[in-house]
């Protein structure tokens, strides 16, 4: 069989062809597979940059096969000095085509063979839209497939089971009760945070598939507090679970679009009689303080670099902006229109009808029983006494149950699913972004700068991470600490293969952390982009005066007081300079942007200017590679580190809770008062944020994410502490 590559790689400025002769000898499966997460292999990245290829190794362990290879290498252009910083492979938005020629069989069978597998894959794929197609590679979708443990792996577990420790005890037969509500985080979380974060969320879907002693899953749904990543995160996992053919039931006290959205890849959907529904559609909010600030003689200097960026637009507009209004309205149509294609595919509704049922405006139970959004209206216990029914379980007995974080304590390793010897580093970047730590910063509560240089270093120094995978969920911030951080992700990247994960934003220094990986993958309700800076000034002279303060400013030189003279405004040359330095910061983030994903600058500036985009968007704009989540990121990460796709691989998380004193007083605190969130948040508005910003709008979007830079008070509390 004769394989022929040929394609173009305009990073490096060079025209590339491969042709291969293989000979395949030998195929033959050596152990049973441990069950694992197997994603579908669509495409087969084995080019190497050398301009002679005399081996080829193959990503199946399975396989032995023999090469004969051609390859030639041409110079397009001059490569552009930046690509000093090479990345380990530099084909991946190259133009790659691949074709396949059998003397044995007829071209054209194999071209209707190779579409209909193309059908399959797109129908299978289509339930959490992880194999989606972006750009000219198919990247593997991450899909999970269940393969339920027999023979003798199901005598080992069963032998782990008897000698595990207390903790890791479960009863025959115990249906998970997971409570999801409130604040989900995407960092892990010690055994003292309130709630579980979504790693230990979805780690418990993974566990209770193939735990033999649970029967399926009660899910408690009420109020959640996360942007629509976080939320299709989870509903993968969902569906996923189900493929073990045990049942997952929601009970939803309270429901507004996100919960329902959620609820709907349960098989079962209860209520209570008294439920709170509020199925009324979706909005967003901007709110703006220009207004009360000209009443008490505060004056916001903003400058901002990119039409549509709106971060400092509360603080410096009295009304929105006909750009913000545009990029807000897409983004809701987004939302809108992926909630009703999703909960009407889950129900076997045509979308019109969904469509009509909530401009009728929802929030009587009943009517969600009558028209089949919901199961049944019954009270908890009563549901509980049908879980007890199903399983068989005497009325008079208690059902069998484990709590969410007890079965969070369950390792891996005794329900049979254990790692292998490949190991991936996971490092979570979450929150917003400053250069260092201030004294009272909590941990944490941001991404720091140097910390996060210094995890970023110690992979990169490590022989044993094949791979590694920067999960991100910020918004941006100190657009310094933005570059330091992409500066070390590309060199890491030069050594081994990085993938970023995108959760349920990465907009902004956010983004700008994630272009420089080899590979971004995101949700289609990702919010990113924002590639834009803003930075800025209060002019506080007029509150000065009504006040009684006075301020003086003895200096030498020119500029000074530029950014110290907040008891006057900005003198029209000092304006200008500050204009300039902003300008400057942003060209310098949209050519390593354009850089960092191929483009020309003036292709790179149509999509920048400052605007979120949705993850799907993105995709389509070339900036992001793949849709999906987590999994698929790893599955992409092996791919890139020719580690079969059907082997298995250790994931290592660098950026695991401290377990020292201070830290572990600080969040029993916060679990007794219920104060974490706001603690940390007031906190990190003590922490030095000098400098350019480049950091996405905090907008009051319900059912995007309630953040806390989300908060036109806090905000304003923050940028007016850090002018001082």
């Amino acid at each position: 069989m004769l394989w022929h590559w040929e394609g173009d790689s305009k990073r490096r400025g060079v025209r590339w062809t491969l042709s291969c002769q293989l000979t395949l000898t030998k195929m033959l499966k050596l152990l049973l597979p441990t069950p694992h997460l197997i994603p579908s292999l669509h495409h087969c990245n084995t080019l190497s940059s050398s301009s002679s290829l005399h081996h080829c190794n193959t990503l199946s362990s399975s396989s032995s096969l023999q090469f004969q290879c051609r390859f030639s290498l041409s110079l397009l252009s001059h490569p552009h000095p930046l690509t000093l910083i090479p990345f380990r492979s530099n084909t991946r938005r190259g133009g790659l085509s691949l074709h396949a020629f059998d003397s044995s069989s007829d071209s054209k069978s194999d071209e209707a063979e190779t579409e209909t597998e193309k059908e399959k894959e797109k129908e299978k794929g289509g339930l959490n839209d992880q194999s989606v197609r972006i750009g000219d590679e198919d990247y593997p979708s991450g899909e999970f497939e269940f393969e339920p443990i027999t023979g003798w792996r199901s005598f080992i577990v069963k032998l782990k089971m008897l000698f595990a420790f207390p903790w890791e005890r479960v009863r025959k037969g115990s249906v998970l009760t997971m409570k999801l509500r409130g604040q989900i985080s995407d960092q892990l979380g010690s055994r003292f945070s309130p709630g579980l974060s979504l790693p230990q969320i979805c780690e418990n879907f993974l566990k209770a598939a193939y735990d033999p002693r649970i029967s399926g899953i009660y899910l408690h749904i009420d109020n959640l507090e996360c942007g629509w990543g976080k939320v299709e995160e989870i509903r993968r996992h969902i569906f996923d679970f189900r493929k073990s053919g045990k049942f997952v039931v929601a009970y939803v006290p309270t429901c507004q679009e996100q919960e329902y959205y959620l609820a709907c890849a349960c098989e079962e959907i209860y209520a209570p009689p008294s439920a709170y529904f509020s199925l009324f559609g979706l909005t967003v909010q901007a709110s703006f303080l220009r207004g009360i600030l000209d009443n008490i003689g505060i004056e916001p200097q903003v400058e901002r670099i990119g039409k549509y960026k709106s971060a400092g637009d509360q603080l410096a507009r009295r009304t929105m902006s006909e750009q913000n209004c545009e990029m807000l309205t897409a983004l809701l149509d987004n939302v809108y229109t992926n909630w009703l294609d999703k909960v009407s595919s889950a129900k076997g509704r045509r979308i019109e009808d969904i469509e009509n049922f909530i401009n009728e405006g929802v929030y009587q139970v009943d009517k969600l029983k009558e028209e089949g959004l919901i199961s049944n209206i019954i009270y908890d216990d009563e549901v509980i006494a049908m879980l007890k029914d199903r399983l068989g379980v005497k009325s008079d007995k208690d059902l069998p149950m484990v709590d969410y974080r007890k079965y969070s304590r369950v390792r891996k390793w005794t329900v049979g699913i254990s790692g292998g010897k490949e190991l991936i580093a996971i490092i979570r970047a979450s929150g917003s972004i400053s250069r260092v730590e201030g004294r009272l910063s909590v941990s944490r509560s941001g991404i720091v700068a140097e910390k996060f240089i210094e995890k970023i270093r110690n992979v990169k120094e490590s022989k044993k991470f094949k791979a590694a995978v920067i999960r991100i969920d910020s918004p941006g911030g100190d657009a310094l600490a933005s570059d330091l951080m992409w500066r070390e992700i590309r060199l890491l990247a030069a050594s081994k293969p990085v993938i970023a994960s995108m959760s349920d934003v990465a907009a902004s220094g956010g983004y700008y952390m994630a272009m420089g990986a080899e590979a971004i993958v995101a949700e289609s309700l990702t919010l990113t982009g924002s590639i834009g800076v803003v930075t800025g000034k209060f002019n506080l002279e007029k509150l000065y005066e009504k006040i009684g303060f006075n301020k003086e400013v003895i200096s030498r030189g020119r500029y000074a007081e530029l950014l110290v003279a907040d008891q006057r405004p900005f003198r029209p040359d000092e304006a200008e300079l500050f204009a300039k330095s902003a300008q400057h910061a942003y060209k310098q983030f949209r050519d390593k942007a354009a850089l960092s994903r191929s483009m020309s600058v003036e292709k790179m500036e149509e999509v920048a200017q400052g605007r979120v985009w949705t993850g799907k968007d993105a995709a389509s704009r070339g900036l992001v590679d793949a849709i999906g989540g987590l999994s698929r990121a790893i599955a992409i990460a092996k791919l890139k580190a020719n580690i079969p796709q059907d082997k298995q691989v250790t994931l290592v998380e660098i950026s695991r809770p401290s377990s020292s004193l201070p830290e572990i007083l600080l969040e029993l605190g916060a679990f007794l008062i219920g104060a974490d969130r706001a603690l940390k948040e007031l906190l990190q508005g003590l922490t030095l944020s000098d400098g350019v910003q480049a950091r996405m709008d905090g907008i009051m979007f319900r059912t995007l994410g309630d953040y806390p830079f989300a908060n036109p008070i806090l905000s304003m509390i923050k940028d007016y502490l850090s002018s001082l």
